[in-house]
């Protein structure tokens, strides 16, 4: 078990206030790793850290600007004095403010272009950042681990039947964007890892499966169907991947991708 022990190193969580990102933080801090709970907000980020007591601490950033990261890499650097592990947790997954309108908006023959721009900037451009800023610093050690949490959706394409109620009526359409940017994470993590190899710097993508957070009953019922494991995923069903690939006991792995989805691409 000595594998998995964290102890002595630092981690990086970005995206930290979301609803994995809390998990991550605190699974990583179990392990025994000193945890810097990364997101653009700096009152939730603080309140993540606060749970983790002394084996965390909260600095805001924002994952698509280059010299917000490089003062959270020399802030880190000056705290700890390294960096061992990234998390590029942080993302847009795109949410309509207006139900009635979600249907038509989110079809792929309206699908705005400020939304489609947005996710690519903190989708895409923020992991091309946070790994050219924080991952550098890691080659430059000869040592490190960076977790690019992907998605199911960038494997195999959205099920569209799932949004659709038991009266048969479209609620929505997962968008294009999300699938898309997740897809390029999961290109980005295979080229990272081979650039960086030779560096002693390990690159791997977590692709969760869909997490159960209050969705309606019907999308519920019909995803945890259409799942081997018969459900959806809890939010702490990823803790035991992002220390595996964090730690030693993935140390002969990079340029995967580790698929925790209950079997939801395997048919």
């Amino acid at each position: 078990m000595s594998l998995f022990d964290l102890g002595g190193k630092t981690a990086i969580v970005t995206g930290a206030a979301g609803l994995l990102g809390r998990q991550h933080c605190q699974a990583l801090a179990e392990a025994g790793a000193f945890v810097v709970a990364t997101d653009s907000d700096r009152d939730t980020c603080a309140a993540v850290a606060e749970a983790l007591g002394k084996s965390g601490i909260a600095i805001a950033a924002d994952v698509t600007d280059p010299v917000s990261l490089r003062q959270l890499a020399d802030a880190v650097r000056s705290l700890t004095g390294r960096i061992d592990v990234l998390v590029n947790n942080a993302a847009i997954n795109d949410k309509f403010e207006n139900p009635a309108a979600a249907l038509e908006d989110s079809r792929f023959e309206n699908y705005p272009l400020e939304m489609w721009k947005r996710s690519l900037e903190v989708n895409v451009t923020g992991v091309f950042l946070c790994s050219q800023v924080i991952g550098a610093d890691m080659a430059r050690a000869g040592r490190g681990s960076i977790i690019n949490v992907a998605s199911t959706y960038g494997v195999v394409a959205p099920d569209q039947s799932l949004y659709r109620d038991p009266e048969g009526r479209q609620r929505f359409y997962k968008t294009p964007v999300y699938p898309t940017t997740k897809g390029a994470v999961l290109a980005f993590t295979r080229f990272l890892a081979a650039y960086w190899g030779g560096a002693g710097v390990r690159v791997n993508a977590l692709s969760p499966g869909g997490v159960e957070n209050g969705q309606d009953d019907f999308f519920v019922a019909e995803y945890s169907r259409r799942t081997p494991l018969g459900r959806m995923a809890a939010p702490t069903d990823f803790r035991g991947a992002v220390v595996y690939l964090a730690s030693d006991a993935s140390g002969y792995m990079t340029g995967a991708n580790l698929l925790v989805d209950g079997g939801f691409t395997a048919i």
